[in-house]
């Protein structure tokens, strides 16, 4: 069977979703990652720091917290 390649990656450090060091909420797959952003995902508190303060050093710190990027959408708007 082949392997999928990651649609994911940490935009950090590039690190693939699903792979060894990824860090997921309640440390479970199914849950998804523990840390994102509104520019994708993280892979680790310490990514999260670093993008925090990449972000904070350009002056585009979000001002909300970003949505979850696995929550499904609706299609219907009410």
């Amino acid at each position: 069977m082949l392997a999928r390649p990651d649609a994911y990656r940490c935009i950090e450090c590039g690190l693939p979703y699903r792979a060894t060091g990824f860090w997921y909420h309640e440390s479970k797959l199914d849950n998804g990652p523990a840390y994102w952003s509104d520019r994708g995902m993280l892979c680790s508190p310490q990514c999260s720091l670093a993008h925090h303060k990449n972000r904070a050093a350009e002056g585009m710190l979000p001002q909300e917290p970003a949505p979850d990027p696995f929550a499904v959408q609706s299609l219907f708007r009410r």
